[in-house]
């Protein structure tokens, strides 16, 4: 919320994070060695600040498309939304109404190339939360694991809120946030 005034543009995308346990299940059957099980963040972040805005965690094979219209509205009750950017994962009919007219690319490519290239910013957003707070969740079950995930996005959010104090001299009010 200290952003809301700031941020007006958003990137929706997901990302993986390693947990502690294993998928015994290929190793046992096929052979195979045994990989990490995961769990799946679908973020909507601001393309300025970086600041993410809403959160979906789901199992590694949540699909991305339906958590586009749950970020997008958790997004708009904080914020003032000019513009979402995604990837081609999220684009269904309903994506589409949601955000823009489905000729926009066709009748303004320029505008669009400029508009897609803000979605890179949330590339760069689940960089960082991985690169500041770890890309493996420690905890075994999942309520604890989504706990977790949650918990590194506060964290990173304080940081970016953080920054924000300095660069642009927001000052936040967090008893009445």
């Amino acid at each position: 919320m200290p952003v809301a005034g700031i941020e007006v543009d958003f990137a929706v995308d997901s990302t993986g994070f390693r947990t502690t346990q294993f998928n015994a299940y290929n190793g046992a059957k096929h052979g195979q060695k045994k990989e990490h099980q995961w769990v799946k963040a679908h973020l909507c972040a601001g393309v300025k600040t970086n600041i993410v805005a809403a959160v979906a965690i789901t199992d590694s094979n949540g699909g991305d498309s339906p958590q586009f219209g749950p970020l997008e509205k958790k997004t708009a009750e904080g914020f003032t939304i000019n513009g979402v950017s995604a990837d081609l994962a999220y684009s269904s009919r309903n994506n589409l109404q949601l955000v823009a007219n489905t000729h926009y690319f066709q009748l303004n490519r320029d505008e669009f190339m400029d508009h897609c290239h803000k979605r890179s910013n949330i590339e760069a957003t689940n960089a960082a939360i991985k690169r500041k707070f770890g890309e493996t969740l420690k905890s075994k079950n999942p309520t604890a694991q989504a706990n977790e995930l949650l918990a590194k996005i506060i964290a990173y959010n304080l940081t970016v809120v953080i920054h924000e104090m300095y660069k642009n001299g927001i000052n936040p009010d967090f008893l009445h946030a």
